[in-house]
Formats: C-alpha cells, structure tokens, sequence
C-alpha cells in the first residue's frame, strides 16, 4: 500500500469535512444575507415616499391644533333654542345612553354667553368674540357635525390626530409626509409649533409610530435654539463638525449596507438635516425682515416674544420654504369652568392670527394649493358645570373649519340639533375628516398604508368615507 495515497485519501476526507463543517455556515450565511437584502430592501421601499395616486388639489397643510376643546356653542354654532331654555333641565329622552366625562348627565342646560350674527354674502354666523375670523365667511368651509369616540382630552387628541386611541401610530402629518415626502432639503418635512401650555397626549400627537423616524414632526422652540442643541459646543468650529460628521456618517452607511435597516438611513439624513438646521433655522426664526403691515396684520408687537401669533406668521415662513406640513398646538379651550373670561381670552389670542395666515396665503397665491384646518379634539356639552359658566367634554357634536385647496368656499356642512347636542344631518367623524383631507392630498387613504407587524395599517384604520359635500 502506498502511504502517500493514504495521506492524500484522509486529506481530502478532512478537506470534505472541513468544508461541509466550516463552509456550509458560510453556505448558510450566504443565504441568510442574501434573504435579508431582499427584506432590507423592501424595508427601504416600503418606507419611501409613495407619491399621490391621483392628481392633488394640495400640496401641503397647516393644522392649527385648539387642544382642550374648544366650544362650539360660543364659536360657531348658534343656538336661539338653547339660550331660550338656559337654567332648565334637557329632556329625558336626550341623555338615554349619554356618557359625560365628568359632570352628571341631567345638569341644567347653558345658553351661548355670546351672541352671533351672519356674515358675508354666505351668511355663515359667528360669534362677536371672533370679529377677524369673521372677514373670512365667503372663503371658509365650516363643518358644524363632527364626532369623535372618545371623551377625554389625551385619547380623543390621539384619535384626531393618529386614527387611534392608543399610543405608537403615525400622526396625521407624518402619513402624509411618508406619502408625498419633502420639497424642502434645509428645513423637516414636518414641524411643530407650540403655544400655551402643550397638550395632554404630548409628542403622540406628531409622533411618527412605527413610520421611519425621518416622517415624524420635529417641534421648533419659540427661544433660543430653535432646536435643541443646533448650535456647536464651545472649542468646536464648522470643520470640525463637519469633518466629526463625515466620519460618522461613513460608519452609518457601512451599517446601512451591512443590515439595510431604514432607521439608520433615518439617522444620517437626521444628522444632515440637523446641520443644514444650524443656517436655515434661525434664518427662518428671524422676523425682523417682515414688513410692519404684515406683523400688524398677524397683531405681533414684539417679533421675539413666543406666541400664537409668531407661530402663525412662522407657518407662512415654513411652507415658502418647502416644509410640507406645519402643525400648530395651543391648549387652552378646557373651559370647565370661567368659560365667558377664557372664551375670551383665548379668541383675543388666536383670532387675529388665525384669519391672518389665510389671509397672507391668499394674497401670496398659496392658499390654492394649501390646506388650513383649524379645530380641536371635540366639542362642549349644552350643559352647565362649574357652577353656572363651564362646560364639560362633549364628543357628540363639535365644529371644524377648512379653507384653502379642492374645498368648497363660504359653506356650511353639517347641522345639529336645536341644543347642539347631536348632530341630525351629515354627520363627519374623525376618520371620514382624514380621509377627506388625504384625498384632497392625491390619496386613496385605503391604500396609503404601511406593513408593520404582519398586516398593513392606514391613518383611518378600517374605517372612513370621503366627504364629498365639502369638495369643490
């Protein structure tokens, strides 16, 4: 027998063995790698902007947000009948099934503290304690029959503003950043201005769920940085940044190739974006170049100080500038109590404003291809609490005003009934309201979805219906 051929017969055995031990990992590896390209590169697609599927009639929205509720029954909804019945009880037949939040059911019923009168060749009615929303009659859609499910102020936020009750879905904005994405490469798709005190449900309220990161509303501060840490620490200059970011940007795109997770592809266009910020941002903060007529007509005195108005006036300066969706939050219309003092108050600040900004985007020829939606999370009960000048939660009935792309000018759509406490003709819940408003933006809101966890969401969940009354 030749050894030789024996060492050669046991060194290929080895060499087989070692092969089938050590490379059939690598055979397996290799498949694994190549079966999660193919899902990293559908996660990558899956969270690319999607492009509307019809022709738009807008092209992007600001949302004034009024957190806390603001009352219908003072703002824009009249009711001679129930100020005739004030101090009375409401009838029996009412409240069968009625859940309130906190006041009992059979409370007596409270007339309007304010009066309204109709304006413009529409005639659409609205308080005294609105005189500059007023001036925009024959340019609004106002829908007098809204109704949401929930009864208290964080779930009924969220409901508005994500088509859910719960926490962890994409806001109403980033959907639609997600659909259309951004026209801007300075500024986020997607901002959030605030004023007053916030809201209930926070960051839910913009968040960007289970969307890539990149789709979520970034909020802008009203003092100092716009965005918190935007400027350099002491000892660090522009190219050292720069040259810090390059490095790290060169490891997240490894990271990227080596895993096609669509967070880190999130992460560098974030940390590009953060940057860019450092010049567009306080560029875009500085008021100091708008003519004085334009910040009277907003009613700003002092371009610096934070407030509704500034953040109107910045809603303007934000979609010249490419950002698709801005977003407003003022919480300040939980009026369970000195309702006739805070109605007010509150419409003193946001008023002027408010009509303002459509104002100036009609006049710059943006409100065309703009949508602006002004409302809160639900409306106010016909009856009293607080004593004799409140009124709880009440998610039965409650108003919403539109104006701008694809909506019909100077209509009213919806009524309630003689009290304001149901609606009795053309009802509009929060799903139908989104979309509506998706569909005014290109979108099947059916088939504007995201795969999460096995199954396919959307923004209306299983639900809603286009509201073609409001439509142009």
């Amino acid at each position: 027998m030749n050894p030789l051929h024996h060492l050669s017969e046991r060194t290929t055995a080895l060499t087989r063995r070692w092969f089938l031990r050590d490379c059939g990992v690598g055979l397996a590896g290799i498949a694994m790698n190549s079966l999660l390209t193919r899902e990293a590169s559908a996660a990558l697609q899956n969270a690319a902007p999607k492009g509307p599927h019809f022709p738009a009639k807008a092209k992007r929205v600001i949302y004034m947000f009024q957190a806390g509720a603001p009352s219908h029954l003072e703002l824009f909804d009249p009711k001679p009948e129930l100020t005739k019945r004030n101090g009375k009880l409401p009838p029996p037949e009412l409240l069968k099934g009625y859940r309130a939040a906190f006041i009992k059911p059979n409370s007596a019923l409270l007339g309007s503290k304010y009066k309204f009168a109709k304006h413009g060749q529409s005639g659409m009615d609205f308080s005294e304690v609105l005189p500059h929303t007023a001036e925009l009659a024959d340019e609004l859609c106002m829908i007098r029959s809204m109704q949401t499910d929930a009864v208290n102020h964080a779930p009924a936020q969220i409901l508005m503003n994500t088509g859910s009750q719960q926490f962890g879905r994409p806001s109403f904005g980033a959907w639609t950043l997600y659909g259309l994405g951004s026209e801007g490469e300075d500024l986020p798709g997607y901002v959030v201005l605030t004023s007053s005190i916030g809201t209930s449900a926070g960051a839910s309220n913009y968040g960007c769920g289970f969307l890539p990161t990149s789709y979520g509303g970034v909020p802008f501060r009203s003092a100092g940085d716009p965005v918190l840490y935007l400027s350099n620490p002491k000892g660090i200059d522009d190219k050292a940044q720069r040259s810090s970011l390059d490095a790290l940007n060169e490891l997240n795109q490894a990271a990227l190739g080596d895993a096609g997770d669509p967070e880190i592809a999130a992460r560098i266009a974030s940390y590009e974006m953060a940057y860019r910020l450092q010049t567009s941002a306080p560029e875009l903060m500085d008021l100091s170049g708008e003519p004085k007529h334009i910040l009277d007509m907003y009613g700003i005195k002092d371009v610096k100080e934070a407030s509704y108005a500034r953040n109107c006036l910045l809603a303007r300066r934000l979609i010249e500038r490419g950002v698709r969706f801005v977003q407003l939050f003022n919480e300040a219309w939980d009026q369970h109590a000195n309702l006739t003092r805070d109605i007010k108050k509150n419409c003193g600040k946001t008023d002027q404003a408010s009509a303002a900004l459509v104002k100036d985007l009609k006049q710059r020829g943006l409100l065309d291809d703009t949508l602006v939606v002004w409302g809160g999370e639900f409306g106010r009960t016909p009856m009293v609490q607080g004593g004799n000048d409140g009124r709880d939660h009440h998610n039965r009935c409650y108003s919403y005003w539109l104006a701008g792309a694809g909506l019909k000018k100077g209509h009213i759509h919806g009524e309630s009934d003689e009290l304001g406490f149901n609606v009795v003709r053309d009802p509009v819940h929060v799903h139908d309201l989104n979309a509506t408003l998706l569909h005014l933006l290109g979108f099947d809101h059916e088939k504007l979805t995201y795969r999460f966890q096995g199954r396919d969401y959307r923004l209306t969940d299983v639900h809603g219906h286009v509201v073609k009354g409001i439509l142009a």
